[in-house]
């Protein structure tokens, strides 16, 4: 595997909201966090650009609505904001989809000629796997780091229940089968940038 040395890491909503277990319910990947401090680690210290994208729901009750402390970003990625020797971004959006945010993700991505991106963060299937898939579609190589995302599990219609964990391998199966971004484990990409 090949990183570019100027292959940007989105890191997608890694916020304190995602804590409360009793709204959300059951997650998988417990390893999730370490991974996704080691991606920032590694392309802060390699001088690569990195995307800090944070969820700004528009719903009254979400742990992750503006103003209330689950907003804010989980302590070990705040404490990362401006330490890296590459360019960074701070974006919020309202919908899934980090391309669909302020400021735009893609023009700022063309302006510095980043061909390549790292996608890791929350949830799994739903922002991480829509911004890969939306990136996959803008013409971006895209790599997603499934153990460095974590989702729950959820209720579909007729009252299909999918676990995390089988959520997560179907965002793997669909991105990867659907030729939407290739997907690797966080171990992969850290050696590959250094």
């Amino acid at each position: 595997m090949e990183i570019a040395e100027n292959a940007a890491l989105v890191v997608v909503d890694v916020q304190r909201g995602f804590e409360e277990e009793e709204y959300w319910g059951p997650r998988d990947n417990p390893d999730a966090d370490r991974n996704i401090a080691g991606l920032i680690d590694a392309w802060q210290t390699t001088g690569r650009p990195v995307v800090f994208v944070r969820h700004d729901s528009l719903k009254q009750d979400s742990p992750l609505r503006e103003g209330y402390s689950g907003n804010a970003f989980k302590e070990y990625v705040e404490e990362r904001r401006g330490k890296g020797l590459g360019p960074e971004l701070f974006l919020t959006k309202s919908v899934n989809s980090a391309f669909h945010g302020t400021p735009d993700l893609d023009a700022w991505l063309r302006e510095t000629g980043v061909r390549q991106i790292v996608v890791a963060g929350i949830q799994t299937n739903m922002c991480a796997e829509t911004t890969a898939r939306v990136g996959g579609n803008l013409g971006y190589e895209v790599f997603f780091a499934l153990d460095a995302t974590y989702t729950f599990d959820a209720v579909g219609p007729w009252g299909w229940r999918l676990s995390a964990q089988e959520l997560s391998r179907a965002t793997a199966v669909t991105l990867h089968g659907g030729g939407f971004a290739r997907v690797v484990r966080s171990e992969e990409l850290v050696a590959a940038a250094k």
